[in-house]
């Protein structure tokens, strides 16, 4: 029998947040105890219980949960009303790049309930919007949070959880030139270091998206958590199931992880750097 240690009177009583109400279901669904889904994940089940009893609403853990529980992101986030089984007519776990393919039409794979898809989610039916509908939603500003520690980019800085942050405001259009993911899923941070000039600067502003972790594209940069600091780097899987780490700072030597010490937080999309003399 499934138990779950945050279901007191209390967390009953209380109102949850859409994403930990929505965790809930799946895991009960599922038949997923906290113990299966921290394991699944490699998190403690404290980290398991903050996300269920909504003291943390935006985890990074949610894109491997989501995919722990074959479940599309964006309905566990709250940012669609469209739950998908992730899986292909095979029965085999399908992936949010996948997906996107199948919606596109441009994938051999196919749901194995592809009347999921038959009610599409309001965000992807733009094609009979009005242009001035768009428009405003395109000025609309949104909150993205701000990651309120240095991400390494030299020695790395120390990386303290609960992670501080604090909102910024940018106009939804202005982030869709970067990232197509809600700006739940978007944070910004700043650099510290020189081992990946001339790309990055330091103090230079990173831009990261959340919602893509997965290193199926070799040599991009992300922000992640190697050890105890937040770094960001160029990742390289490798055949050996490890890690190349890797600066562009041609004086900086690579470094390999191994066996879960590298944690990926997200991909980095764009820099944003002040420019001298102004």
């Amino acid at each position: 029998m499934l138990e779950m240690d945050a279901l007191d009177p209390a967390a009953v009583a209380m109102k949850l947040p859409l994403t930990a109400t929505r965790l809930r279901d799946r895991m009960l669904e599922t038949g997923t105890t906290q113990e299966d889904l921290a394991d699944a994940v490699g998190a403690t089940q404290g980290a398991i219980s903050q996300i269920l009893t909504g003291m943390t609403r935006r985890s990074r853990l949610l894109p491997a949960i989501a995919t722990f529980l074959a479940v599309n992101l964006d309905w566990l986030v709250g940012t669609s009303d469209q739950m998908i089984e992730m899986f292909d007519a095979d029965g085999e776990d399908i992936s949010e790049d996948d997906l996107a393919l199948i919606r596109a039409g441009r994938s051999d794979k196919r749901l194995l309930k592809p009347e999921q898809l038959e009610a599409k989610p309001t965000a992807l039916v733009t094609s009979h919007v009005p242009i001035s509908e768009s428009q405003d939603e395109d000025d609309e500003l949104v909150d993205v949070m701000e990651i309120d520690l240095a991400f390494g980019m030299g020695g790395g800085g120390y990386l303290e959880l609960p992670v501080k942050k604090k909102p910024r405001r940018f106009t939804r259009g202005w982030l869709r030139l970067f990232t197509q993911a809600p700006p739940s899923q978007i944070f910004i941070a700043q650099g510290i270091g020189d081992s990946m000039a001339p790309t990055i600067q330091n103090a230079d502003i990173v831009i990261i998206d959340t919602s893509d972790t997965r290193l199926t594209m070799g040599d991009q940069i992300w922000a992640a958590a190697y050890g105890q600091t937040g770094v960001i780097k160029r990742l390289l899987p490798m055949p050996n199931g490890g890690v190349k780490i890797k600066s562009d700072n041609p004086l900086v030597e690579s470094e390999m992880a191994y066996d879960g010490e590298l944690h990926v937080i997200g991909k980095v999309v764009a820099v944003v750097r002040k420019m001298s003399g102004l």
